[in-house]
């Protein structure tokens, strides 16, 4: 059938899968954090989504890599956030665990997508 939308790409339901991840996470945050990390990690979390449909919008290959790479920004902002929260005893081993592999897949998959728009972007006269 083919990518029609940015909601048919894989990279862009990884990362609702992330925000998904880190708001239930999230919810078990103390209560005084609420306007700290819990705020900014759910904000992160939904920029990774955002930035790939704003860069699809965009109509520009140029513009697409470069909403890519901001959403890698923000996939790798969550991460560290969920370092944080697990060494501040906010986040429990295994909570960390299962949202860290869903980062690293959305990740991968994000990654491997910008290594094609870019190589588009380079390949075409």
């Amino acid at each position: 059938m083919g990518i029609t939308s940015y909601k048919d790409l894989d990279a862009w339901k990884l990362s609702i899968r992330v925000t998904r991840f880190v708001y239930r996470a999230s919810e078990k945050f103390p209560s005084d954090e609420r306007f700290g990390l819990t705020s900014q990690i759910r904000r992160a979390s939904v920029s990774v989504a955002s930035n790939i449909a704003e860069g699809w919008g965009r109509g520009t290959t140029t513009d697409y890599a470069r909403f890519l790479r901001m959403a890698r920004g923000s996939l790798y902002e969550v991460e560290t956030q969920c370092v944080i929260a697990r060494e501040l005893g906010f986040m429990d081993e295994q909570v960390y665990e299962a949202t860290n592999e869903v980062i690293s897949e959305c990740g991968r998959v994000l990654g491997g997508l910008l290594r094609s728009i870019e190589t588009k972007a380079t390949s075409t006269p």
